[in-house]
């Protein structure tokens, strides 16, 4: 077994209202690392992570699980946690022991009635979180419209880092706001991408995000700000 020194652990939950996908990105995550040699998914009793019969059988979580990658040198273990009404005290628990958590959103449904609760446990844990909008492939996915719920309900902080390339059945990738690149997905399913230049209707778009982020960031910090305030 590999060892890693302390300061290459992270313990990571992912939480969120039930159905939101929280397992599939888990899957993703571990796809994506090399973990797994295929993209497990909840609804064909595939998921690495959801594996007892009776989540299968229902298709979703219903007691946290655990899983692990390997990315940058650095160990990370996933805690997969219930999203369900009916076992969200799995939950709370699982996140007295995690560094930080990702909570996922579904781009339909934005905030939901488990996300406030969810959101209320990382609180009094105070966890570092980053938020993960999934499903932007859907009908009547909404990015824009899910980041305000975020800023409206949760937290009014909360700060893009990507911006989708298309929204809906044309959601094709991508662009991280510090580095000004697209990353276009090749299919749903390979994990492979493309990385090139914003896409000419996106860029002013992206400039107004990329300086909101700027500005966050010089924000959190004096000397930065010092800086930023500088030019």
């Amino acid at each position: 077994m590999k060892k890693y020194e302390v300061h290459r652990l992270r313990n990571t939950a992912i939480i969120a209202h039930g159905k939101a996908g929280k397992t599939t990105l888990a899957e993703a995550m571990l796809f994506d690392a090399g973990s797994t040699d295929r993209l497990g998914r909840v609804d064909d009793g595939s998921s690495a992570m959801d594996f007892e019969p009776e989540e299968i059988k229902r298709s979703l979580t219903i007691s946290s699980s655990f899983n692990n990658l390997e990315w940058d040198k650095h160990k990370i273990n996933i805690v997969d946690t219930p999203g369900d009404a009916n076992f969200i005290i799995e939950t709370k628990n699982s996140l007295q022991a995690v560094d930080g958590a990702v909570v996922v959103l579904d781009a339909v449904s934005g905030v939901e009635v488990q996300t406030e609760k969810v959101w209320e446990y990382a609180n009094q844990f105070e966890l570092p979180r980053l938020f993960f909008i999934s499903k932007l492939d859907r009908d009547r996915a909404d990015f824009s419209a899910t980041l305000s719920d975020i800023q409206k309900v949760l937290s009014a902080k909360a700060i893009a880092l990507n911006l989708p390339i298309g929204a809906e059945e044309s959601f094709s990738g991508v662009v991280d706001l510090l580095s000004g690149k697209a990353y276009k997905f090749e299919n749903n399913l390979s994990g492979k991408f493309t990385v090139g230049e914003t896409p000419a209707n996106l860029k002013d778009q992206v400039k107004t995000a990329r300086d909101k982020l700027v500005e966050a960031i010089a924000e959190s910090d004096d000397a930065l700000l010092e800086k930023y305030l500088d030019g």
